[in-house]
């Protein structure tokens, strides 16, 4: 999709589940990994991603979170009641809903998803190459300019 826009993501997604929290599981405490989890049951406590920014969090209906996320790359289908912070990409499924602000570079939302905070589009880091353009719209009581005729 994102190279149909003409866009690139910065940074490929882990596409492995190293780690599987199952729908019966229930954790209190922070969660710190790398590479890619699955969550199906509940968690109370942050859950952040370290390394080199290819890590992926899964979240399926079932998942509950209470707790801030810090990912780069993020699935949803389930429930996040914390702040959300992904560096590169985030995706809600139809049952996904966030209780807190989510910051993202890239989001995609399908119908049903709910966000009940704010939304923070994260600017893209000045060292990259960044060939996205920022267009200038003129106001609507501004007439033609000299090159359209």
């Amino acid at each position: 999709m994102l190279s149909a826009l003409g866009k690139t993501p910065s940074e490929k997604p882990c596409n492995t589940i190293d780690t599987l929290i199952g729908v019966k599981s229930e954790l209190k405490g922070d969660i710190v990994f790398t590479g890619g989890l699955r969550v199906d049951g509940k968690i109370r406590g942050n859950i952040t991603a370290k390394g080199d920014g290819t890590s992926t969090l899964v979240l399926s209906e079932h998942a509950v979170v209470t707790g801030n996320v810090t990912v780069p790359h993020i699935v949803t289908n389930g429930s996040i009641k914390g702040n959300v912070r992904a560096a590169e990409r985030i995706e809600l499924q139809p049952k996904a809903e966030i209780t807190g602000d989510v910051f993202y570079k890239v989001i995609e939302m399908a119908l049903g998803a709910a966000i009940n905070g704010n939304l923070v589009r994260e600017p893209m880091e000045a060292g990259r190459d960044n060939k996205a353009t920022i267009t200038r719209l003129k106001a609507a009581n501004e007439g033609p300019s000299e090159s359209e005729d």
